[in-house]
């Protein structure tokens, strides 16, 4: 069983499939600030040395030597909302971690350029400075209701992270909310799932990222049932909305796609609405369906049969508040 605490169950807000990207670092030398980001747990080939040393699957800063100052970089969120917690992973980096860590963030409005966002003055300390260990996975619960756009992660004073996770819930820029359609099921826009049946292969929440799976495992997949049940996913929706069209998409499952699905809501009152009947599903297809029901729902469940895997869940309607 995971002794990770429960807000790693919730979404990276700042891995790079969910377009997160780094901006800015003070220094890089030993290994670039791009790889805090990348999905997936970090990798290593001992003696594998460049021309500045050993080759880091991480973000390396060269030593400071006794001078004055810490090292930072400043992480775009691919999806701005409420953070829950971080986790620091210094996997790998075992006689060159930072001794200690803080993490600070910002609510930015508009495309300012790195330097600008570097240079500002206002940042908002979520962690304070905390000692870390070495090649080992550091929490940090955040206890904060505000939405962030952009993370610092300051090592104090200089080191090695492999990976840098910021676990939270999507909130949109109300401004953009109310332009058209909308999908409602949608990390980007405030969706969120809430639990599952099954976690076996890969995490719920990846149904609801953007863009299309580029893999199997950019899905959803459980494990083999050796029952009679199904498994299912709920989905908290970015608000009270009237889905018009679903979009179950199967792609790169070819061999262990379910084979049905069905499409169930929740009302005001806590009425079960169904929203799509039970549907024959094809492997490594994107299926839509219209949905013709007219309840406005704030949660959406998707059974599928028996198991299986999915790339994608869309649920595109209009918000009704």
């Amino acid at each position: 069983m995971s002794s990770d605490p429960d807000f790693t169950l919730l979404p990276d807000l700042a891995v790079r499939p969910l377009g997160g990207s780094v901006i800015w670092a003070n220094d890089e030398f030993f290994a670039e600030k791009e790889n805090l980001i990348n999905p997936g747990p970090a990798d290593y080939r001992p003696s594998t040395f460049g021309h500045k040393g050993q080759v880091y699957d991480g973000w390396e800063t060269r030593r400071h030597r006794g001078k004055p100052g810490d090292d930072a970089a400043i992480v775009r969120l691919g999806v701005p909302g409420v953070i829950r917690g971080v986790v620091v992973d210094t996997a790998w980096f075992k006689g060159n971690f930072p001794p200690a860590v803080s993490v600070s963030a910002l609510a930015i409005d508009g495309y300012p350029d790195a330097e600008t966002i570097a240079a500002r003055m206002d940042w908002v300390t979520l962690v304070d400075r905390a000692p870390v260990s070495g090649d080992s996975r550091n929490p940090f619960p955040v206890v904060s209701e505000k939405r962030w756009t952009h993370v610092k992660l300051t090592m104090h004073p200089d080191g090695g992270v492999a990976r840098l996770r910021v676990h939270g819930e999507g909130r949109p820029d109300p401004r953009l909310l109310g332009l058209g359609p909308l999908d409602l099921a949608a990390i980007e826009n405030g969706a969120l799932v809430l639990d599952c049946s099954n976690r076996f292969y890969s995490e719920p929440n990846q149904l609801l990222y953007p863009g299309l799976a580029r893999k199997m495992g950019d899905g959803w997949e459980t494990a083999r049932r050796r029952d009679d049940g199904n498994d299912w996913v709920r989905v908290r929706l970015a608000g009270w909305g009237r889905i018009n069209l679903a979009e179950i998409d199967t792609s790169y499952f070819l061999g262990n796609s379910p084979g049905a699905a069905r499409l169930t809501g929740r009302t005001a009152d806590g009425t079960e609405v169904e929203l799509l009947s039970r549907v024959e599903l094809l492997p490594d297809t994107r299926h839509r369906f219209p949905v013709t029901a007219s309840d406005a729902v704030y949660e959406a469940r998707l059974d599928i049969y028996p198991d299986g895997g999915l790339a994608r869940l869309r649920l595109y309607g209009e918000l009704v508040k």
